[in-house]
């Protein structure tokens, strides 16, 4: 207490007490025990009431004994599943140990791909990260000394490299390896490069690697399956000092759906672990290729340039077809392009409507524009006008789609009799026109987007000689290719708005990231976040099905189906109460990282204890490993004080005898009838 306060406290005392004097002995002249007894009880009172306005302010300390935190950290991989009984009874243990007891307190949790509390150990964490594990214990135990006992093979399949893991300074790390340490001869493969899908008729690449750990020499054989079926086989020849090799191969993608992919090594004579001398994934094959109708009743040499501009991508297939052609030929066309239409294209315009279908419209000097205007397209044009010399200005404010890497420079000039254009439904101009030097504000190329439906119109013939201007810029047609190709695609792709959507992956690698999410919305197309969506899973072998509801999360509908084993699977997502349904298939390949470890890696655990301050034990270490610990001078109980400082007026009891005291006083007067 500062001597400030004391001052006034005992200023307080000489006020109160001069009050008292002043009203039971100078101005009263009785001298009886009762007055006596009620200026006590006055200068109790008064004094109380100054002492809450100085409220003085005291020190109080307590006292607290501080145990050092000991934290099991136990591996609950699958690659440690065969010494799960012994971690287990290591646990239990150091928890009944009263030396250890008595000098930390213990906290115990299990880690795989993330760091959890121990409540029970299974062993069917397909992952280790025990760098991220440590992390976690560092925030946890920012402020406190810990000692962290990592359970482990030391076998990490994702995160970094836990042997550079810098603890803080008042923390240590016990590291205990689990599992054999034996170095033994192994052969294995590494993972598979490939792609998700692939298309009919393409090559699509497959690379991965065969690693062989010893120090004789070995000859295996390595083959590569697609459906069981053998699509590459090779010899490989390894040492001490060639001990990896990679695999790089084109595989023919001849049939549409899943295909399982397996690379298998041969086994070594003397070889323990051969879960990893296989690895499979799986691709989907898929027939993407767009088929694209250019009509034209004349022959030109433009109808040559767009179909070879067109068919540069492998995936677009052009039919060069009269007008008259069947609706039986049109059925399987996604794209309609009308090369200088006439009234005979009627039927074909009329089909490609029915089909809702996508077209391109290139009009030239016998192009019917009469016919055009009929057909309620959204563009109408004037005729008759001479032809004349038409140049295209890019329109760099385009925004449909990229078009900065197409270059116009010495392009020559289209051909065109068309007078003005209006367009009456939405659009954007991808080139504009220039007519003698001069702007006139006239779509040469547009794209219209209306309903769903997507429209384009070139108006000029002679697209031909940008080709070949394009091949003497730059001795390749790429340019002028890919701006053909990219404004296919604009016209190709098409989004259905649905209010029920899936994303998911065709192919996982194995169950453990096997994530489906949805999204719902309601007939104004807003997020449904009330909405109750479940997906059912079948198994296409065994038909066995499970029934999960899908989580809400920030935004969608999330459905975590890590359970499931390898496999095909297929899925219908459905809203409760909606008719609105999503059906789907994918494949969980068989893989687990776990098992591809041979024996325990003691080395990075004794570089991350040493690098701690720490120490490596094994289980046959068990009890020095707790002598270590109970002994330790680093780790003690350490006594800490707290003080707290408290106000007078948080004192109930000082309140009490203020009150006390002035009743105590009035009752004895009035019992004593004194005014």
């Amino acid at each position: 207490m500062e001597s400030k306060t004391i001052l006034y406290i005992i200023l307080a005392a000489i006020v109160a007490l001069g009050i008292v004097v002043f009203q039971y002995i100078y101005k009263q002249k009785a001298k009886s025990k009762i007055y006596l007894l009620l200026a006590f009880l006055r200068f109790v009172g008064i004094f109380g009431l100054l002492l809450l306005l100085i409220n003085p302010q005291f020190a109080q300390k307590t006292y607290t004994l501080e145990k050092p935190n000991l934290v099991i950290l136990a591996d609950n991989s699958t690659s440690v599943a065969e010494k799960g009984e012994e971690l287990k009874e290591i646990i239990s243990k150091i928890k009944a140990s009263k030396e250890i007891s008595n000098r930390f307190k213990i906290a115990d949790y299990k880690f795989g791909s993330d760091l959890n509390i121990l409540d029970s150990l299974s062993f069917q964490d397909k992952n280790t990260n025990i760098y991220k594990s440590l992390s976690s214990l560092k925030d946890v135990y920012a402020r406190e000394q810990m000692v962290a006992l990592v359970l482990s093979d030391g076998n990490q399949t994702i995160g970094e490299d836990y042997s550079y893991f810098k603890i803080d300074r008042n923390n240590t790390i016990y590291s205990m390896v689990l599992g054999d340490t034996t170095k033994y001869k192994d052969i294995s493969v590494g993972p598979i490069q490939t792609n998700k899908y692939a298309f009919l008729k393409n090559k699509f690449p497959l690379e991965t690697y065969v690693s062989y750990q010893g120090n004789t020499p070995v000859s295996v054989s390595v083959s590569v399956k697609m459906n069981s079926k053998i699509v590459h086989k090779e010899n490989l020849k390894f040492n001490a000092d060639v001990n990896f090799k990679t695999i790089a191969i084109q595989i023919d993608a001849n049939s549409v759906g899943i295909k399982k992919l397996e690379v298998e090594v041969s086994q070594l004579v003397e070889e323990r672990n051969i879960k990893n001398n296989r690895r499979a994934t799986s691709i989907e094959v898929i027939d993407e290729k767009t088929k694209i109708a250019l009509i034209s009743d004349i022959l030109h040499p433009d109808l040559g340039a767009l179909k070879k501009a067109i068919e540069s991508n492998e995936q677009r297939e052009v039919s060069i077809l009269k007008s008259s052609a069947s609706n039986s030929v049109l059925e399987d066309v996604d794209l309609f392009i009308f090369y200088q239409p006439t009234a005979k294209f009627k039927q074909s315009f009329d089909f490609a409507k029915s089909k809702n279908a996508n077209t391109f419209i290139i009009t030239g000097s016998q192009t019917d524009y009469t016919f055009i205007n009929k057909l309620n397209v959204g563009i109408e044009i004037e005729t008759g006008y001479p032809q004349q010399e038409v140049f295209g200005l890019l329109n760099n404010a385009f925004t449909k789609y990229d078009i900065t890497n197409f270059d116009l420079t010495d392009y020559p000039p289209l051909v065109s009799d068309a007078g003005p254009i209006l367009i009456t439904s939405p659009f954007e101009t991808l080139l504009g026109t220039q007519i003698k030097g001069l702007n006139i504000q006239q779509p040469l190329l547009s794209v219209i987007d209306e309903n769903g439906s997507k429209r384009a119109a070139l108006i000029g013939e002679n697209i031909w000689k940008w080709r070949v201007q394009t091949y003497r810029n730059t001795n390749e047609f790429v340019n002028f290719d890919e701006f053909i190709g990219n404004l296919i695609r604009y016209l190709t792709s098409s989004k259905n708005k649905s209010r029920l959507n899936v994303d998911y992956e065709k192919v996982y690698q194995g169950s453990n990231n096997t994530v489906i999410t949805a999204t719902y919305f309601d007939e104004t197309f807003l997020f449904d976040k009330n909405a109750k969506v479940s997906i059912k899973v079948t198994n296409t072998d065994t038909q066995k099905s499970q029934i999960n509801p899908m989580v809400l999360k920030n935004g969608f509908f999330e459905a975590d189906l890590s359970n499931l084993v390898a496999g095909e699977y297929d899925f219908v997502v459905s809203v409760e109460k909606e008719s609105k349904i999503e059906k789907g298939s994918f494949v969980i390949s068989e893989f687990d990282m776990e098992n591809q470890f041979v024996s325990s890696d003691n080395l990075k655990m004794e570089k991350l204890a040493i690098n701690s301050g720490g120490k490596i034990f094994y289980p046959a270490q068990i009890d020095v490993l707790l002598k270590d610990l109970s002994t330790n001078d680093a780790y003690v109980p350490t006594e800490k004080s707290t003080e707290n400082i408290v106000s007078l007026i948080d004192f109930k009891f000082l309140l009490g005898i203020i009150v006390f005291a002035f009743a105590a006083e009035w009752f004895i007067r009035k019992y004593n009838g004194l005014i």
